[in-house]
């Protein structure tokens, strides 16, 4: 492996240290090598805090040797003031003589000036290491600034038999498809999230309350697609345990491009992405505008024989697990 590219690794793999907590910041990883030799590390704080080049060069030891080190990163430093300084600066101000850059920032508050105020101080700046790991790993703030919509996920659990829900429910409650560790992975997926977005009925039939509790993390923020804002408040999802956004026809036409209208809304929240665990309804809503990046589908071991059948949708395989008795499969959208 080249030598460049096993430090950009490295700060693939430190940077999801982050997952979850740095939006709408990117989460980034950085490393600092003297004579082949990491000297400092640093992912990106939660939001407000620390840039990663800023903890990895507070993590060195003796400064001094910053003036003799490599600095690698998986996304091109700042250059301009934020809730933190630019990064650009900090490097310059520690005199590194040669920093490696997985990718670009193609925020427009950025885009190629960092590495220009890099070069312009004498520092010799390689960019492109990995880069396809690297944009693939910042998918989420890529997606968001060159997209203008949230990185959307779709999942949701199906029978042997391609049902998603049974025919009729006698409780306010949901009937489990999937199992207890598929179920604690889906919590872990919701910290990673900034927000989780369910429809109406989902709400009515199945009460959910759409926060952690089989994983330690964030609450993700709650949205609900309520057109009429039918809900009353005594469903779980306005209790006090997570922010709770209503989307209503009085945010959007509902009569057509209801998606896409979605995306738009969030966006203007700053929210960076969403996990979609609605009904096929609102699933399918997605799917059909193809505003959605990745579905993560679960399939059971049991059989409803007739029921809400599971949405319908093409996609690039690209992951295939055992949760136990239970199957995971996850697809990319082409």
């Amino acid at each position: 492996m080249k030598i460049h590219e096993k430090y950009i690794k490295r700060c693939i793999e430190i940077a999801k240290n982050g997952l979850g907590t740095t939006a709408p910041n990117p989460m980034v990883g950085c490393v600092i090598v003297h004579n082949n030799k990491i000297i400092g590390e640093g992912f990106t704080s939660p939001y407000g805090g620390n840039h990663a080049e800023v903890n990895a060069i507070e993590s060195v030891t003796i400064k001094s040797l910053l003036n003799e080190a490599t600095l690698y990163v998986t996304l091109e430093p700042c250059s301009h003031f934020g809730k933190t300084p630019p990064c650009s600066d900090l490097i310059i101000k520690h005199h590194i003589p040669q920093v490696i850059i997985g990718t670009t920032d193609t925020h427009s508050k950025v885009s190629g000036e960092g590495i220009k105020k890099l070069k312009n101080s004498g520092c010799n700046v390689i960019v492109g290491v990995l880069e396809d790991e690297c944009k693939k790993h910042h998918n989420r703030f890529f997606t968001f600034h060159n997209k203008k919509r949230p990185y959307i996920i779709l999942k949701w659990a199906e029978t042997l038999d391609g049902f998603i829900a049974p025919e009729i429910k006698i409780k306010k409650k949901p009937v489990w498809i999937s199992n207890e560790i598929s179920r604690q992975l889906a919590h872990k997926w919701r910290t990673e999230e900034q927000a989780i977005l369910v429809g109406t009925n989902t709400v009515k039939e199945d009460n959910p309350s759409l926060t952690v509790r089989d994983w330690t993390g964030k609450n993700p923020i709650r949205i609900v697609l309520d057109k009429t804002k039918m809900l009353s408040k005594d469903y779980n999802i306005f209790n006090n345990q997570a922010e709770t956004f209503v989307i209503s026809e009085k945010e959007i036409d509902v009569s057509n491009n209801v998606a896409f209208q979605i995306c738009k809304l969030l966006h203007n929240k700053d929210i960076q992405s969403v996990i979609i665990e609605g009904g096929s309804k609102t699933l399918q809503t997605f799917i059909d505008e193809n505003l959605w990046d990745e579905a993560r589908v679960f399939t059971g071991d049991t059989e409803f024989k007739k029921g809400i059948k599971a949405p319908l949708f093409k996609g690039k395989l690209i992951q295939e697990s055992n949760m136990l008795e239970d199957s995971l499969k996850i697809y990319l959208n082409d």
